[in-house]
């Protein structure tokens, strides 16, 4: 019975999760599956990655073969560089204290990389929150101006309605009083 370390799919369409399980390489994808040793979420920038270190050693150490995708993901949290380790422990070229030393070097430069890579996405969304609160706002002061000239046109032609009206009035009723004059003598 050959073991696999593989992905078994979860989620809705569109919306992947899936577990990191050993099965039996004949079982079905989403089929029945030998002991689960994580998750996998590739939905968040970065994906999410929750594993079981010591479950997932202690089976590459037994002879599970991971899948490309599962190699790419143990290989990222440090599996596979342990293994490799290890490896060179029993073969005694270092000591496993020295081996220790550099998984640790290892991890923490691995953790700087994320939580670079962390405040690089959140300033980077910051700045297009901030780019597009100017952009709206300079739009919106635009909309402003063309109204306030729109109104002000508008403004300006209903004073010159009042102020011809007003003329033709004052014309008119010096004329109408006149004629009003002579029809009464």
């Amino acid at each position: 019975m050959p073991a696999k370390i593989r992905l078994q799919r979860f989620g809705r369409k569109r919306l992947a999760y899936y577990h990191i399980v050993i099965a039996d390489s004949r079982a079905p994808r989403d089929g029945r599956f030998i002991e689960r040793i994580g998750s996998y979420n590739p939905n968040t920038n970065p994906a999410t990655i929750d594993l079981d270190f010591d479950k997932a050693l202690n089976w590459l150490n037994k002879g599970a073969q991971p899948t490309d995708t599962v190699r790419a993901i143990l290989s990222y949290k440090g599996v596979l560089y342990m293994k490799h380790l290890l490896g060179g422990v029993a073969k005694g070229a270092f000591t496993e204290e020295e081996a220790e030393k550099r998984f640790k070097a290892w991890v923490a430069d691995k953790d700087s990389k994320i939580q670079a890579k962390k405040d690089r996405l959140s300033k980077e969304d910051s700045d297009s929150k901030s780019a597009r609160l100017e952009a709206e706002a300079k739009i919106n002061a635009d909309r402003a101006d063309a109204i306030a000239k729109k109104n002000a046109e508008l403004a300006a032609e209903a004073e010159a309605a009042v102020a011809e009206a007003t003329e033709e009035a004052t014309e008119e009723a010096p004329e109408a009083s006149a004629e009003g004059e002579e029809t009464a003598e």
